[in-house]
């Protein structure tokens, strides 16, 4: 969301909401206590102090989650950021994240319409959904561990979000299910027919959206391929050639990764 904390802080809170509204009701039970991460009980105290941290300062994070001894579960994250206008790679950044059961349980529509629901609420340039590697951002070398599978299996993607606050700005990060797109991209493309006439892979389908956005969406469930047995997402490679002059390409490496790793990984879908 390429605008100040103060300009989107309400919309967050209210995607917040949607969100608990859709999953179990207990799905956020902690709060990560700002600047020092100490877990507290998400109860009405806990929220009363949560929201007033994210309406009284001016750039803030938070972190609410179903329990703080466990990443694989419910969990919200937001980054927010001090950039004034000259600072063209910064931006502020949310996610809502889903354990693998809620797919398989539910179905892709139920996440699908879960997602647009969200995206309604929030002023975003890009966005997106898809399969991810879910662990402690916050913990150095993680990532390490997480090298072999990355590089294999290209829908997966590698998630993190305070870094893509500082850089990403008006840039898309990659391909994946579910891609919203703003008119900063579709604008250039010629719009939503535009974008659509580029894209000949079954199963794509591109809807437009208030605010001259658009999402576009590869194929009816998501899906993380297999690069041993050739499973390379062709739709994901055909979209990634359109998106190719919008989309970061990250500068330095993780944990584990090389350089080349790095670049592999960045151009999972082009080369």
């Amino acid at each position: 969301m390429k605008h100040l904390h103060r300009e989107v802080v309400l919309a967050v809170l209210k995607a917040v909401e949607v969100y608990r509204q859709a999953v179990k009701p207990d799905a956020l039970g902690w709060y990560a206590e700002p600047f020092i991460e100490d877990w507290n009980p998400l109860d009405a105290k806990g929220q009363a102090i949560m929201w007033g941290h994210m309406l009284e300062h001016p750039a803030m994070g938070m972190w609410l989650s179903e329990r703080p001894d466990s990443v694989t579960g419910y969990d919200v994250l937001y980054e927010g950021t001090l950039f004034e206008a000259h600072a063209v790679d910064e931006t502020n950044a949310v996610s809502f994240r889903l354990p693998t059961e809620v797919l398989e349980e539910h179905g892709p529509e139920w996440v699908r319409d879960l997602a647009l629901r969200l995206a309604r609420e929030l002023p975003y340039a890009s966005g997106y959904v898809g399969l991810c590697f879910n662990f402690p951002e916050s913990v150095v070398g993680y990532t390490e561990a997480l090298r072999t599978f990355a590089l294999r299996y290209p829908g997966l993607d590698i998630p993190d979000l305070r870094f893509e606050a500082s850089v990403l700005g008006y840039q898309i990060k990659g391909v994946h299910w579910m891609n919203f797109l703003g008119p900063n991209v579709l604008g250039p493309l010629g719009g939503v027919e535009g974008l659509r006439a580029r894209l000949h892979t079954s199963g794509t389908t591109v809807e437009a959206l208030e605010g001259g956005r658009a999402v576009v969406t590869l194929g009816p469930w998501p899906e993380a391929g297999d690069l041993d047995e050739g499973r390379d997402l062709p739709a994901w490679r055909e979209l990634a050639r359109v998106l190719e002059p919008w989309m970061y390409q990250p500068r330095g490496a993780w944990s584990g990764f090389s350089e080349e790793d790095m670049r592999r990984w960045a151009r999972r879908f082009l080369d």
